[in-house]
């Protein structure tokens, strides 16, 4: 039998990419030139050259609608060719975006980009370095765009402006005069849901009437129990327009709602009385319960889920027994011992003057000693990118070879992720700390009235004072720790609450 013979390696087929300034020509920096280079190394790489791609004479600037440059990304589209020799990058592009837009095509379509003179071969282990450089910059600049954008986002939110696209139904921006107006063809069918829906009560009656007599949502198509439900309860239509209010989840898939001290809410004339947007939105939250089943009545118990054992496990009040029990080590605290203990701290430390100033001094020197950290951390982000686009700038001109390159930024790069990672970790301690500390104000205010109310609440109540005021309870063998959420940490300020078992 005969033996087969092996099939011939295909060679690769490359294009060569011509682009040479006039003046450069005039200096005998000749097309020809360029192009006998690039066939000589395609030789010493056993290749074809499939394509010449000539723009002489043609400026740098931007070249990427050239047709010669709409052929060659046409070729690799197709698998006509399999890679592009030039001489060098400022020869491809001169256009920063543009390289990157080039070399995310040629990466995506498994081709290859070879830079004579910065010594870039990306068919070859070492030149792939070259794609990863440029994701790194292409990156950068699309956290650039991204910081960019979000800085306006707040100016046009608050001059009224719509951020995604149109107004909600009913509404349109109206250029003439910069702002959301109530449109003229929907803001009837939008004012007679609420009529509909204040009669009925009942998403589904109002789609049917509004369907029935032939109104249709701004696509074109019936209107659903959904988008109805939506359009009642945005507040736009009793005269408060919401911006910066919501954000997509990082899969793109579900809508979030912001914090509400990021939204920003503008005036615009109503559509609706504010009476009757309270008076159907009211229904509308009383129908969501309706399906919910209804439980019988169930013990409240004022630290329950608040108070663990030292052991960590949470600690609850078994029926018919007056202590909250570790289930683990049957550690156990009396509801009237914690109850007294808890009240007593309210008077320590929330009516003790002396106390609570050198709390909200030490808070207030805590965050200002933090926001300094943030900035002086993002200072330093910004000029290591800087120091990263100058070395990139270095390469991309050819002044430094790829292990130069590398050598030099990958140091840079390092620093930057340890940089970003310590500015998210500062700037949640900075809204961990703000957050704690927002109510005290108030809870100092109250501080004498509820102390003296709380043997006669109702435990409703003192569950709600409880889970306003404290992050844990921890009960020991012969002590309680009482963890408030407005007083400093133990961790950030090397203080912490305890008193003896009664």
């Amino acid at each position: 039998m005969k033996a087969k013979r092996p099939l011939p390696e295909l060679k690769k087929e490359i294009g060569i990419w011509i682009r040479v300034s006039t003046e450069d020509q005039a200096q005998g920096d000749s097309p020809k030139h360029h192009e006998t280079r690039a066939r000589a190394y395609a030789q010493s790489r056993d290749w074809i050259v499939r394509e010449v791609y000539d723009l002489a004479g043609v400026s740098g600037k931007s070249v990427a609608d050239h047709p010669e440059a709409k052929r060659m990304m046409e070729d690799v589209r197709k698998g006509r060719i399999q890679g592009l020799i030039f001489s060098k990058l400022a020869r491809l592009a001169r256009n920063t975006r543009e390289l990157l837009d080039f070399a995310d095509f040629f990466e995506t379509n498994n081709a290859d980009l070879v830079s004579l003179q910065e010594s870039i071969d990306t068919s070859t282990p070492s030149g792939r370095l070259f794609y990863t450089m440029i994701a790194a910059m292409a990156q950068w600049e699309r956290e650039e765009i991204t910081d960019r954008i979000n800085a306006t986002i707040a100016v046009r939110a608050k001059t009224g402006k719509p951020l995604n696209g149109r107004p909600a139904f009913g509404y349109k921006f109206d250029k003439t005069v910069n702002k959301v107006v109530p449109d003229p063809q929907e803001a009837p069918v939008r004012r007679l849901m609420y009529e509909l829906f204040a009669e009925y009560q009942r998403k589904g009656a109002v789609v049917d009437e509004l369907n029935r007599r032939g109104y249709r949502n701004r696509k074109g198509t019936l209107f659903s129990r959904r988008g109805v439900e939506f359009l009642i309860s945005d507040p736009t239509a009793k005269g408060e327009y919401r911006a910066n209010y919501t954000y997509l989840s990082e899969d793109k898939k579900e809508l979030l709602y912001k914090p509400e001290h990021e939204w920003v809410v503008t005036q615009v004339d109503p559509i609706v009385s504010k009476e009757l947007w309270e008076r159907c939105n009211a229904t509308l939250d009383n129908r969501k319960c309706v399906r919910e089943p209804k439980l019988g009545p169930r013990a409240v118990h004022t630290f329950g889920g608040l108070i663990k054992c030292h052991c960590g496990e949470k600690m609850y009040v078994k029926d018919n027994t007056p202590k909250y029990v570790c289930r683990k080590c049957r550690n156990k605290i009396s509801i009237e011992d914690i109850e007294a203990l808890f009240r007593e701290h309210l008077t320590s430390y929330l009516l003790a003057p002396e106390k609570a100033s050198a709390y909200v001094a030490s808070a207030n020197k805590f965050l200002t000693d933090k926001a300094g950290e943030v900035t002086a951390l993002k200072t330093n982000l910004r000029a290591v990118k800087e120091e990263a686009d100058k070395v990139f700038q270095l390469y991309y001109a050819g002044g430094l070879t790829a292990d130069q390159f590398k050598f030099k930024f990958q140091p840079i790069d390092d620093r930057r992720e340890q940089l970003e990672k310590e500015v998210a970790v500062t700037e949640a301690a900075v809204a961990a700390a703000t957050v704690d500390g927002m109510s005290t104000d108030v809870i100092m205010a109250d501080a004498k009235q509820l102390y003296d109310r709380w043997p006669s609440m109702p435990s409703e109540e003192k569950r709600k004072v409880a889970e306003t005021l404290t992050r844990q309870i921890v009960v020991k063998k012969n002590e309680v720790e009482i963890d408030f959420i407005y007083l400093p940490t133990l961790e950030a300020m090397g203080k912490s609450v305890r008193n003896p078992v009664l």
